[in-house]
């Protein structure tokens, strides 16, 4: 008996499964550098040093052009951008870049930006959250407490991600919830590549409670003070953990 033909939605999965593949080995490789700027890439070498169709790469590389990362031309093919046009507040680039070997100064340039913004949003947090915002605050930091010992640090991660955000939003600036995600991926980046001790500190959790008590208690000095502290400490246990 002949055997079937693969099903539509199979070979999407397996397109979309290839498509990642792609995107997992070019971003990095651009990212840090194996790549440098002016690198002239070719569809046809691509797909065959990846083996992957050309459909394959130009998908890939419509997702790199959205990041900046490159420019595709007729004739010309693709070229790798420099660092200053790429989007780096795109979390796949931020993900790549702390993977390479520029990850020290991405994470203190992240940790500048940290502490630029979140104070600001814990500050007007604590005039513009509603109840149920104040109530989420609250129990992500809670939740950092109950995760803080015993080597949890990807259920802290859970936490102390949905923590930031929740601020993030309840500052009421448009602009400022939209760096949830490059706080996300700053956070999650200092845990899978161990730029954190074992456990967190113990005054760092107990900042964020303060953090969500001020919030919730309408005190904008006290809330941005406390997530200050916590922004410069961050700065200051990388200096501790990142030659």
């Amino acid at each position: 008996m002949a055997s079937q033909a693969e099903s539509p939605t199979r070979s999407s999965r397996q397109g979309e499964g290839l498509h990642a593949r792609l995107l997992a080995s070019l971003g990095p490789a651009i990212t840090g550098g194996e790549h440098p700027p002016g690198t002239v890439l070719r569809t046809d070498e691509l797909a065959e040093k990846h083996e992957v169709s050309r459909t394959v790469v130009r998908e890939a590389v419509r997702v790199l052009e959205s990041m900046h990362l490159v420019e595709s031309r007729r004739r010309v093919g693709v070229t790798v951008l420099p660092a200053e046009e790429w989007n780096v507040y795109d979390p796949q680039v931020i993900t790549w870049r702390l993977a390479g070997a520029d990850r020290p100064r991405q994470l203190r340039s992240l940790t500048v930006l940290r502490s630029a913004v979140e104070p600001v949003a814990a500050r007007l947090a604590a005039g513009l959250a509603t109840p149920e915002q104040c109530a989420e605050v609250t129990g992500q930091a809670l939740g950092m407490v109950a995760t803080s010992r015993g080597g949890q640090l990807e259920k802290y991660l859970v936490h102390d991600v949905a923590f930031h955000r929740a601020i993030l939003r309840a500052s009421g600036n448009e602009m400022f919830a939209r760096l949830g995600d490059v706080v996300a991926a700053v956070l999650t980046g200092r845990t899978e590549h161990e730029v954190m001790f074992s456990d967190p500190r113990q005054e760092a959790v107990t900042l964020h409670v303060q953090v969500a008590e001020a919030i919730r208690e309408r005190d904008a000095e006290r809330a941005e003070a406390a997530m200050r502290t916590i922004t410069l400490d961050a700065m200051a246990e990388l200096d501790v953990l990142v030659p």
